[in-house]
């Protein structure tokens, strides 16, 4: 495969050929990504209760790949990836709307 992207001119393709197998080895075992973004450092009780939380959206052949992320822009609440939904309930997305809703009226 590396000798046919050399070949063809593609090597600087490599790194997309890799995170597409990457992407369906993961789909074979049953992994799905979760990435969770917080103000600030969950810690294990809460961890714990997210993950149990997360695991009643996938089916019972599937299992969670849990990465968590801190961000303070987001001021409070969570941002919330897990396959291909996204879920802002983040402080900064709440005011950001309300705001939004407030200077358009």
């Amino acid at each position: 495969a590396l000798r046919a992207l050399t070949e063809n001119g593609r090597v600087a393709k490599l790194p997309l050929v890799i995170e597409s197998f990457q992407t369906m080895m993961r789909v074979h075992r049953g992994e799905v990504e979760c990435i969770v973004t917080s103000a600030q450092p969950l810690d294990s009780s809460y961890m714990s209760q997210l993950q149990a939380t997360l695991e009643s959206f996938i089916t019972k052949d599937q299992k969670i790949m849990l990465t968590t992320k801190v961000d303070p822009n987001i001021m409070g609440g969570l941002i919330v990836q897990i396959g291909d939904k996204y879920v802002d309930m983040s402080m900064a997305h709440k005011l950001k709307t309300y705001t939004e809703l407030l200077t358009s009226s």
